[in-house]
């Protein structure tokens, strides 16, 4: 059994790599869990778990005459599966996004949970895809009406393509009084349930800067404990992995919102 959810906001800034290495950290106390950066044109998850140096990414399994076998992209770290994607920008001009596609379904051959995190915006075929095959989504805001704004224009899109709302998990949180009030709101249009909140946090920005994920760099800061807790209360809703593999293989994706 397998479940693929992706971690998704409506524009950048949101601290959604972050929120997904923590989500993975935690899910992995009771799941196999593979996290897969999917933001193949400003990755970035490779810094935040220290594998800016490894020889094998995700770009080099997109490259139309791709040798590399999916598992030498993978790393274990930190109790669970990362495929973090590189950052050359000749080997993003040579991508072919449908690669991603047969990348996903190998990968969740092999894993419980398959985490995706996702381009910020949804402005082009690439990024659109984690969203149209993922089967549930976990939007990542902060509590402002713009960025539930962004968020529900995410959701909406999912929907369409049949991909279900986790939920919604407020993030770098200044004022816990302001959640509040914009969670009441808020409610009215996210279909899924608000997850949580994390409290902006200093110990997120040094974990960034140590390139470490946050649950291993302070596991008892506020924003680490607010992390798990969320973890804590996601129960997956798995499939039968050749049924999720072949729907990936075998998806339409669209060229964009």
């Amino acid at each position: 059994m397998v479940e693929v959810i992706a971690v998704a906001s409506g524009k950048g800034g949101t601290g959604k790599t972050t929120a997904t290495l923590a989500l993975g950290m935690g899910l992995a106390d009771r799941y196999d869990v593979t996290v897969l950066d999917t933001d193949t044109g400003m990755a970035n998850l490779l810094f935040h778990a220290g594998l800016a140096d490894v020889p094998v990414t995700l770009q080099d399994l997109l490259r139309p005459a791709a040798d590399a076998a999916v598992e030498e992209a993978v790393y274990h770290r930190y109790g669970m599966d990362i495929v973090p994607c590189g950052t050359s920008l000749e080997a993003f001009q040579e991508a072919d996004p449908e690669r991603l596609q047969s990348v996903v379904a190998d990968l969740a051959e092999r894993t419980e949970l398959l985490l995706l995190d996702s381009p910020a915006t949804l402005g082009s075929r690439d990024a659109v895809l984690p969203i149209v095959i993922a089967d549930r989504i976990v939007l990542v805001v902060q509590p402002t009406i713009p960025a539930i704004t962004d968020g529900l224009k995410v959701q909406e899109y999912a929907e369409t393509y049949g991909t279900d709302v986790a939920g919604l998990l407020f993030n770098k949180v200044h004022d816990p009084a302001a959640v509040d009030r914009i969670a009441e709101r808020a409610g009215q249009y996210v279909e899924g349930p608000v997850l949580g909140s994390v409290p902006e946090d200093a110990a997120a920005r040094a974990a960034r800067k140590a390139g470490t994920p946050l649950l291993a760099h302070a596991p008892d800061s506020d924003a680490g404990r607010a992390f798990q807790t969320i973890a804590d209360e996601i129960e997956l809703r798995g499939a039968p992995v050749d049924g999720v593999a072949n729907r990936f293989r075998n998806a339409v994706i669209p060229d964009g919102p």
